[in-house]
């Protein structure tokens, strides 16, 4: 028996109008800028600053995929799709991550060649451009970061962050060359960048597998859902016991539930769903019973009276 998903699919349609008009503010600032930084980083010779322009052209593209995907979540579910489309935002944080890691190859191999062939570089223009792109990523990122977090916005918040730690390297680089000539400093912070971006980069995309593989949540234990459940008044053993992130913000768990007596599954069922709300955040709850009238057929995994799963 599952819940009723009517309230949680309102509250979370309400949710997803506020995240996607952000995303779509986002994008518009970002792609704009782009435009800008791109062609005063070809004039420039500057590896950083085309880095940087690149960067935030990628992340439109990856704006642009949060915000469909943030829509697509909002669609009801149907006949066909009886979830909705509400893993629309954990494929596109897939997608984004692997942009990313396109991106770093990229600016991993430029930077190489920059070695080799020095090109003469305008620090000035470097400068400027490079201080008015730190800006708008700061208000980008403030934009993403109100309201609720999601995987998706996650994806999207990484990316901006990023085009804020090219746009400091920039700075950086166009002062160094301003001061000394020095043009290495150009590919060097931009490989510097890149290792920082591909940290984060690799951690949000161990996640985003990790709901896809239906891993439980980090911040879920296991056992101990499995304890509370087996510890219920008229509750003998448990098994099949299943959590996973159906999408960012529910979580979904399914069990079956051996019991003696039918009569007393209703009271049995809320103290249930009342356990896994308040102890451990889970409301997306499908539980099956059992009578056990005779030797059980199956293995329990958690037994009343034993406080971890059997081996």
């Amino acid at each position: 028996m599952s819940l009723d998903r009517g309230e949680s699919h309102t509250h979370h349609h309400l949710g997803h109008q506020g995240h996607t008009g952000k995303l779509v503010a986002a994008l518009l600032l970002t792609l704009g800028f782009a435009a800008v930084e791109a062609g005063v980083g070809w004039w420039a010779h500057s590896l950083a600053l085309m880095a940087d322009a690149g960067h935030m052209i990628t992340d439109s593209s990856s704006l642009g995929l949060a915000a469909a995907a943030a829509w697509l979540a909002r669609r009801p579910p149907s006949l066909r799709h009886s979830y909705g489309f509400v893993r629309a935002e954990i494929l596109a944080a897939l997608v984004n991550s692997m942009l990313m890691l396109a991106l770093i190859a990229f600016i991993a191999h430029e930077a190489f060649q920059r070695f080799g062939t020095p090109r003469e570089i305008s620090g000035g223009a470097v400068t400027g451009v490079a201080l008015v792109g730190l800006g708008v990523n700061l208000l980008v990122a403030w934009v993403l970061s109100r309201g609720e977090s999601t995987l998706n916005s996650r994806a999207a918040l990484l990316h901006v962050i990023g085009d804020a730690l090219g746009s400091v390297a920039a700075i950086v680089s166009g002062i160094v060359i301003l001061t000394t000539g020095w043009t290495p400093i150009d590919p060097l912070l931009s490989l510097f960048v890149a290792l920082l971006i591909l940290t984060s980069a690799l951690r949000l995309l161990r996640e985003t597998l990790h709901v896809l593989m239906e891993g439980v949540p980090m911040q879920i234990h296991l056992d101990a859902v499995g304890h509370d459940l087996a510890t219920l008044p008229g509750v003998l053993r448990v098994h099949d016991l299943h959590v996973w992130t159906l999408s960012s913000g529910t979580i979904a768990l399914s069990a079956h539930l051996e019991i003696r007596d039918l009569p007393d599954w209703p009271h049995l069922l809320a103290a249930a769903r009342e356990a896994l709300s308040h102890r451990h955040g889970i409301t997306h709850v499908t539980l099956q019973p059992e009578v056990l009238s005779v030797a059980p057929l199956v293995r329990a995994d958690w037994v009343r009276g034993s406080a971890s799963p059997r081996a």
